[in-house]
């Protein structure tokens, strides 16, 4: 978690304090409790989406480094197979040209 995402929580749940605070004088009349309770439940929700939104990005982010691993060894899996293929492809092509040579030079005889 980087510091700008605490950050980005910190401003988030301040303005939902600010812009309840600011709702809640404008609209109601001296009910200071109710107001406060409101004002703290803004916070808390606020809080939690915030804490949400920073476990997805977290989650994301594992995903993405896992994914990087296995295309990683995909790759490597890919070129193993490739080299073992071309050292048994030489092999093959290495005897069927010796097996060639061979027939060609009973025929001449």
């Amino acid at each position: 978690m980087e510091s700008r995402d605490i950050i980005f929580s910190v401003v988030m749940i301040v303005s939902s304090f600010v812009l309840t605070t600011k709702w809640m004088s404008r609209f109601s009349s001296s009910n200071y409790a109710a107001d406060a309770i409101v004002v703290l439940a803004a916070m808390v929700l606020i809080g939690s989406l915030a804490a949400m939104i920073l476990s997805v990005d977290m989650r994301m982010r594992r995903i993405e480094s896992m994914l990087e691993a296995k295309e990683r060894s995909l790759r490597i899996n890919i070129q193993s197979v490739e080299e073992n293929l071309d050292r048994k492809l030489n092999s093959v092509l290495n005897k069927t040209n010796s097996s060639m040579e061979e027939m060609s030079r009973r025929m001449y005889r």
